[in-house]
């Protein structure tokens, strides 16, 4: 276990500084200047190439690569050049909006999810299995915009029940989390519903029966457990995508996360805040997949991973 964590961790430095250089090599191949979207169409060639050379645009590519990676490895992943504020700085603060968003739309669809999966497990061909069934396809189907929009026309439009935009309070919350929670929760309602009936199916389920103990017992205690690395790495992958931001729900909402940044990032061309959040959202798909693979052993005692594995 201990060579296959060691293995993994260099596995993720190498993507890690993989990403950065396809990346940076991207930044600088695509058109458009920076200094010019700054300065507009008055400035003149001398003050833009000052400015370049005060940014450091003007050295070779492979220097300012390096630069970068020093920094990364420093913590310092460089200054805005709209915003003239530190990348992390911006970042973090980005990050703790979408960190109580993700958050709330986590819960909400691993809650709504698991439920709904098990119940129409447990009632498998019937009516009410249809019905969950038919509700997750929906919900799979529903863009989250869509969603959104349809949750501030109800809730706070016409009932006048939550807020509809910004961040002031935890209320602000709820609609945003349910509009990117149902997406997820439908995924997690189908996984859950197809491991569970393929534990059940097993003959130490029919045992557990056999013995005695109660329907409830048997579904929560022996199956859900057998039937959650599927539903793990479902809610892993998931979770990647929520601590990234969801962009069309953010701009719905008019919520100044992780996924607006780097939007506006991108619009502006700023580099260091571009190169900031792709090493944001790498870092935090590398680790949580890395968390969900060791998680494994922990779920199944039979899975173990040897040399060479």
């Amino acid at each position: 276990m201990l060579r296959y964590t060691a293995k993994r961790l260099l596995q993720t430095v190498i993507v890690l500084i993989g990403i950065t250089l396809v990346t940076f090599i991207l930044l600088n191949i695509v058109p458009g200047d920076p200094v010019n979207l700054m300065l507009g169409k008055i400035s003149d060639p001398e003050t833009i190439a000052r400015i370049r050379h005060e940014m450091g645009l003007d050295r070779p590519w492979h220097q300012q690569y390096i630069d970068f990676l020093v920094g990364v490895i420093k913590g310092d992943l460089g200054t805005s050049y709209f915003l003239k504020e530190s990348v992390v700085d911006i970042i973090n603060r980005s990050f703790i909006i979408t960190l109580k968003l993700a958050g709330f739309s986590f819960v909400f669809a691993m809650a709504l999810g698991l439920v709904c999966g098990i119940v129409s497990a447990v009632h498998r061909g019937k009516a009410l299995d249809s019905g969950l069934m038919t509700l997750a396809l929906l919900g799979i189907s529903a863009p989250a915009f869509w969603v959104a929009i349809i949750l501030q026309i109800v809730f706070g439009l016409k009932l006048d029940l939550l807020p509809i935009s910004g961040i002031d309070s935890g209320l602000c919350y709820i609609l945003p989390a349910i509009a990117i929670g149902s997406r997820y929760a439908a995924s997690i309602a189908r996984i859950t519903r197809t491991s569970m009936l393929d534990v059940i199916r097993q003959d130490y389920i029919r045992t557990a029966r056999a013995k005695g103990l109660s329907e409830r017992l048997v579904i929560y205690k022996h199956a859900l457990k057998n039937a959650m690395i599927p539903i793990v790495t479902m809610a892993g992958l998931q979770l990647s995508y929520l601590l990234t931001g969801s962009i069309l729900v953010e701009t719905v909402f008019s919520i100044p996360g992780i996924g607006k940044l780097i939007v506006d990032s991108m619009l502006t061309r700023d580099l260091p805040l571009i190169q900031g959040t792709v090493m944001y959202v790498a870092t935090l798909f590398v680790l949580i997949n890395l968390i969900v693979d060791l998680s494994y052993a922990f779920l199944d005692p039979k899975i173990r991973y040897e040399k060479g594995d």
